[in-house]
């Protein structure tokens, strides 16, 4: 036996192939580190080795963000219909078939009524999964459900917010939720009841443009991008080179647009922290 097969462990230059179960590891999609999955989870799908968070799915999120066994869901039979009977290069009713099938989700816009820290709140959440998260009419009016629910319970609402913007599939009637949301968060407000908008990565277009920036405090992820037209689209339009930061939720928090920078496994605590202090509530 050389030298170098002394000091290897066998497990390294054994021949024989070795089995690793499906499932049981990720990769980061930023510095490509391999990650064992319950740990990943357990870190709440932030990364170890670079602190890159993730994209998770709605349901994900809200698991990890209220109280066990205190979720509710609402407004899960509102669902996008094809008005416009739109097709680009595929139907519009094909893609929310396909939508609905790969997400699980009836539409891009998950809200659960439950409580955080012993607090009753509404809290809601994008799939970007679905359709890149679009808000089209049926997100609106499930959106416009948790601010209702919210007022009558006279409880906060808390928005995680993923998204491309408006649905162009809905053309005009999806730019019109732009509107309709912020009607119904204007009236949340009029009621004194607290608005938190979370910012995560991407959050773009009409989403960005409208309920995602009406928060009574404006919280981004880090390394949540956040803006109304992309990068490719303005450099496109100016004909210049655009900074490697430009959208970036630090970025835009030391440019006095969000209030707050808050890593994943600080929301429970810090959120629950601000919405006692505007409640005027003790934490439990």
């Amino acid at each position: 036996m050389s030298w170098f097969e002394k000091l290897v462990p066998s497990i390294l230059t054994s021949s024989k192939p070795k089995t690793v179960p499906e499932g049981l590891w990720d990769k980061c999609p930023k510095c490509e580190a391999v990650l064992f999955k319950a740990d990943l989870t357990r870190n709440m799908d932030v990364c170890s080795k670079c602190e890159y968070h993730i994209r998770i799915k709605a349901r994900k999120r809200l698991d990890y963000f209220l109280d066990v066994d205190s979720k509710i869901e609402i407004g899960k039979e509102v669902i996008a219909k094809d008005r416009l009977k739109f097709k680009d290069t595929k139907k519009y009713k094909d893609r929310l078939t396909e939508a609905k099938k790969n997400t699980k989700e009836s539409e891009a816009l998950v809200v659960m009524i439950g409580s955080l820290k012993q607090i009753p709140i509404v809290a809601c959440a994008f799939e970007f999964d679905f359709i890149g998260g679009s808000m089209g009419a049926a997100v609106g009016q499930k959106f416009v459900l948790a601010v209702e629910h919210a007022i009558k319970n006279e409880c906060p609402l808390v928005c995680f917010a993923a998204s491309g913007g408006a649905r162009m599939q809905e053309s005009l009637l999806a730019l019109m939720q732009m509107a309709k949301t912020t009607v119904a968060l204007n009236r949340l407000s009029r009621r004194g009841l607290p608005y938190i908008s979370v910012m995560t990565n991407p959050c773009m277009g009409g989403v960005s443009a409208s309920l995602a920036m009406l928060g009574d405090i404006n919280i981004g992820e880090p390394g949540a991008r956040i803006g109304f037209s992309g990068p490719r689209v303005i450099v496109e339009y100016i004909k210049e080179d655009l900074p490697e930061t430009f959208q970036d939720s630090k970025s835009l928090l030391d440019s006095g647009f969000l209030d707050l920078l808050l890593d994943r496994r600080q929301h429970r605590d810090k959120i629950a922290s601000i919405i006692s202090k505007l409640m005027g509530v003790r934490i439990e």
